[in-house]
């Protein structure tokens, strides 16, 4: 007989390919770059106190100076003088206060504090005027000689004059020193166009529109440095609101148009609430990039 060979019951495995031939199934994550100070940026971004320059921005700071001009005409005209710059000095104490404390960005806190600024700074340039008796001249060279200080003072401690760099207590010291001091040079700024040299509220107002646009030309155009074009803007936009504030809320023996200041403060107090309160929803003033 022949002897059958035993049926072979091996159980084959399926082949293995080698490691080097199997498809990568691996999902792999997107590669984030990473940057030697990548944790302290992250970190400076959520402390930095101000907002970003949009055109959000400009629209707020004209209606603030704006503002700060009527308030101030109207409480000094309506209540005593003293009074109403105690009053102006009680609420920029808080305002600025308020602003400290906060640890981030909040849009009604720094806006409140840049109106309660443009109401004192306003009121401080006046008292030198009418109460010192200082000439507009003088007291224009001299906002204008403490501007410089500031700056000069701001830029060799920190070694930048950034708005983007706003996230240390000693910058934001600087930052708020520098706004005061912008107001009350743009206040007698403007009135020593519109009182001394006779050019009344509305070519005043246009002669600084004027002037507002060329730092912008410059910086879109010739490439002019952003932070030199941005306080040349900031400084102008004081003069700008002033006068329109004027213009509007003055008397018509005084050249305005006699809507009276406190109505003007009430329709200007209206549109900045409204704008900040646009930004405090969509966020679209917040900072995105900094520069160290």
């Amino acid at each position: 007989m022949l002897r059958r060979e035993p049926e072979q019951s091996t159980v084959r495995l399926p082949s293995v390919k080698p490691v080097s031939m199997q498809a990568d199934t691996t999902l792999r994550l997107p590669t984030v770059r990473r940057s030697g100070n990548s944790v302290q940026d992250v970190a400076r971004q959520a402390l930095v106190k101000v907002p970003e320059v949009t055109l959000y921005f400009w629209i707020i700071k004209l209606l603030t100076t704006a503002l700060g001009e009527s308030t101030s005409d109207y409480l000094v005209h309506k209540i005593d003088p003293v009074i109403a710059v105690l009053i102006g000095a009680a609420c920029f104490a808080v305002a600025i206060t308020l602003q400290l404390m906060v640890r981030r960005y909040i849009a009604w806190v720094y806006w409140l504090a840049v109106v309660m600024v443009a109401l004192f700074g306003t009121m401080c340039a006046d008292v030198v005027h009418i109460v010192l008796r200082v000439p507009y001249l003088l007291s224009t060279m001299f906002f204008a000689f403490s501007l410089v200080v500031i700056f000069s003072l701001w830029y060799l401690s920190e070694k930048t004059l950034s708005v983007h760099s706003i996230y240390t207590l000693r910058r934001e010291l600087f930052y708020w020193a520098t706004i005061i001091a912008t107001f009350a040079l743009g206040t007698a700024a403007g009135d020593l166009t519109a009182y001394t040299l006779h050019l009344g509220f509305f070519t005043a107002g246009v002669v600084f529109c004027a002037l507002f646009a060329l730092p912008a030309l410059g910086y879109f155009l010739f490439r002019l440095n952003a932070i030199v074009a941005f306080w040349v803007a900031y400084v102008l936009t004081r003069p700008i609101g002033a006068s329109f504030a004027d213009l509007t809320g003055k008397l018509r023996n005084e050249g305005g148009l006699g809507l009276g200041s406190g109505h003007v403060s009430l329709v200007l107090a209206l549109l900045v609430a409204a704008f900040v309160a646009y930004l405090s929803v969509t966020r679209k003033d917040i900072q995105r990039e900094q520069v160290p």
